[in-house]
């Protein structure tokens, strides 16, 4: 009898033993003291000497987009002169550009909210400046169209960048230094027309890509600077990577994090489709695909119409030199070897600072009016400015006239970015931008076809369409459920849209 209740009282010791191994320490179910989200640590930093760094670090991307794209309305009248091409072909180029940016963009957005964003911006700096080089020994046109849809591909991994930056920058800061950002894009515009202007008629346009191709290695190595989204490694279950991101930050920035751990924030999935079209995205991801769609149609098309105008001088200007009262249209359609002269240059140049001369008006609608708002006015501004630049006037008011409109575009894709990065949560704010470029280079893809090769044949019919789109897209803003003015960034999908207006 002894020996059996020995037995039992040694198989009970031991049974609580193994209960004890497996029961889970009290604080790792439930951590004890104060938590924070990675929202609250951002504001808590505040804005300082990193969001400098950030700010002209991932700026520095739009240089590189910029230069790419702006490079087609440069190197177009050396291209179709040097392989006589007709003006489909022309238009081509462009729509084959931004077909690489259409497939490549929901790869990289998904990519990019399953392994992080740093690693897709870095793989596009790298994958864009390598075709790009390799563009400039394209033996023909077909040869040089395929490279420049590789090109696309890479362009379409650097602008992941937007959302890197957005997620690390205080909320009443966004509305001011994102549309600053536009500087960036100006100066790579600025950069690749003035290698036009003094790399083309010396050295050939090879040489031109070859030059420009520069900010891009440059910027492969200040990347180092810049880390990894805390946001997304808090989305992705890496805590210790992300406050150690935030430590780094707040060191930075001479500013200390708030007390207590930071919370580790549940999630089912990330970089899913079906976020985007759930109950509480699908609205807004509809009209979200249609407003990035005008505003790249609406902007390349204001891009390659005034590179078109110029160069085959279709303007009807009252006051014209000699060069300009020629038209360039033959009998048979064709239109060879007309390169730009330095007038067109300059105009393209003054038009080009029309992306940032209306920054501080930009500003103050998105204060002011919100987001939603100032994408209707703008689009509708947008299609006036358009049907104008077909009525006849000098010169000096066609440059005018090209400068506001360029300025309306530039700001209307400006909001429209901002915009997109701040309604979609974490776990699918890549994938949501990534669907977004894409439906935005369908429009890129159709505008050469209409400033390039409907140009030729009629002015005003060229320009309608471009004008109908904004209107069309500036009531359809109307429906937009969410305002997202001075509202923290989502982490995960709330249930329902309320919540979403008012978190």
């Amino acid at each position: 009898m002894g020996e059996n209740m020995k037995t039992q009282l040694v198989s009970a010791i031991h049974l609580q033993e193994v209960e004890l191994e497996e029961q889970p320490p009290a604080s790792v179910c439930f951590p004890s003291g104060p938590t924070y989200t990675v929202e609250e640590a951002v504001e808590t930093i505040g804005f300082g000497r990193f969001h400098v760094l950030l700010f002209l670090i991932m700026g520095s991307t739009s240089i590189v987009e910029a230069m790419e794209i702006m490079l087609l309305a440069v190197v177009s009248p050396e291209i179709r002169c040097e392989w006589r091409l007709d003006d489909w072909q022309v238009a081509l180029v462009s729509t084959m550009v931004f077909l690489g940016f259409m497939v490549c963009g929901v790869l990289s957005g998904y990519v990019a909210d399953r392994y992080g964003r740093w690693k897709v911006v870095l793989g596009g700096f790298v994958w864009s400046a390598y075709f790009s080089l390799l563009t400039s020994f394209a033996p023909s046109y077909g040869w040089f169209i395929f490279l420049r849809s590789l090109v696309g591909c890479g362009v379409a991994g650097v602008s992941q960048g937007f959302v890197l930056k957005t997620e690390f920058i205080p909320a009443k800061y966004r509305a001011y230094l994102l549309p600053l950002a536009t500087i960036f894009w100006m100066t790579g515009s600025m950069l690749i027309i003035i290698l036009g202007m003094v790399v083309v008629p010396t050295l050939g346009w090879r040489w031109m890509i070859r030059i420009s191709v520069t900010p891009s290695v440059i910027l492969i190595f200040l990347f180092k600077f810049i880390p990894e989204s805390a946001r997304y490694n808090v989305s992705a279950g890496n805590i210790p990577a992300a406050v150690k991101t935030l430590q780094w930050i707040a060191k930075m920035n001479r500013a200390s994090l708030p007390p207590g751990q930071l919370d580790k924030i549940p999630v089912n999935e990330r970089g899913s489709w079906r976020i985007l079209l759930s109950s509480s995205f699908r609205r807004t991801s509809l009209l979200l695909w249609y407003s990035w769609f005008v505003a790249s149609f609406s902007y390349y098309g204001s891009v390659l119409s005034s590179s078109e105008l110029l160069e085959k001088n279709l303007l009807c200007v009252t006051d014209a030199d000699r060069e300009h009262q020629v038209k360039h249209i033959h009998e048979d359609g064709l239109c060879y070897c007309i390169p730009f002269g330095n007038s067109d240059y300059q105009t393209l140049l003054i038009s080009c600072l029309g992306e940032v001369a209306l920054v501080p008006i930009n500003i103050c609608l998105l204060n002011v009016l919100g987001r939603r708002l100032s994408l209707t006015v703008l689009q509708l501004l947008a299609a006036v400015l358009f049907m104008m630049v077909n009525i006849c006037t000098t010169m000096f008011g066609f440059t005018v006239l090209l400068f506001l409109l360029r300025s309306l575009v530039s700001m209307n894709f400006n909001v429209v970015y901002i915009y997109t990065a701040e309604v979609y949560p974490t776990v699918a704010r890549s994938l949501g931008m990534g669907f977004c470029t894409s439906f935005s280079r369908i429009g890129g893809m159709i505008a050469p076809f209409i400033a390039q090769v409907l140009m030729s044949r009629s002015v005003i019919l060229a320009l309608s369409p471009f004008a109908v789109a904004c209107v069309v897209c500036a009531l359809g803003n109307f429906l937009l459920p969410i305002e997202t003015k001075g509202r923290a960034l989502l982490n995960k999908p709330l249930l329902n849209r309320k919540q979403q207006t008012t978190s």
